[in-house]
């Protein structure tokens, strides 16, 4: 598979000459050659996961494409076809083969309501925790990729998660709310954590792709 990081949580994944995209969102510009998407997911209902604009982008070029999400993103996004998956469900389309992991978003605030968030594996080689620290009990993961930045994130707690995980592969995302320093020192220790365990930490920026 060939993966490409998109800016902040956005990513697109290349196999067979089928395309996955996840959580094309509001920080991410838009998407170009989105005629081989065979699917969509969003890992929950937050603006910076997912637009209007980028799935109108997306059905234009690519009719009927499956947009697989929570309930609550079925909710908010009136009018589109979305399939609500659960954790512990898996589906395919195309050359994708989707396993659903997590079930809640990390906690920003108590002022702020909870939602559902989805972590993904793809093909049983690439995960995404969107925006939570949700391990894929029982999976040897290939090619993490690790949130970054955000207002609920603590860099400590990345970073065991990515201990935990113990990816052979790692790369930041969720990064767009960085600044460059901030970015960079986040990488530095990442880059840590994925070395303790033997992996290889890459520094993806917006449009750089690595093989999966």
């Amino acid at each position: 598979m060939r993966l490409t990081k998109f800016e902040h949580a956005a990513l697109r994944i290349d196999e067979a000459g089928q395309t996955l995209v996840i959580d094309p969102g509001s920080l991410t510009l838009p998407l170009d050659d989105l005629g081989s998407i065979v699917a969509v997911v969003i890992t929950h209902e937050h603006p910076d996961h997912w637009t209007t604009a980028h799935l109108d982008r997306i059905l234009r070029a690519a009719p009927g494409t499956p947009i697989f999400s929570t309930a609550g993103v079925a909710a908010a996004a009136e009018g589109y076809e979305i399939t609500v998956v659960a954790p512990g469900e898996t589906r395919t389309a195309g050359a994708f083969t989707l396993r659903f992991f997590g079930g809640e978003h990390a906690v920003i605030h108590s002022s702020v309501p909870m939602v559902e968030n989805l972590g993904v594996l793809v093909n049983d080689d690439l995960y995404y925790p969107g925006d939570s620290y949700a391990i894929p009990e029982g999976v040897t993961v290939k090619s993490l990729a690790a949130p970054s930045g955000g207002p609920w994130l603590k860099i400590g707690e990345a970073i065991d998660f990515v201990l935990a995980v113990a990816p052979r592969q790692c790369f930041g995302t969720h990064d767009m709310g960085l600044s460059t320093i901030g970015r960079n020192m986040h990488r530095q220790r990442l880059q840590w954590a994925t070395e303790q365990n033997g992996g290889e930490f890459f520094e993806l920026d917006p449009g750089t792709s690595l093989d999966v």
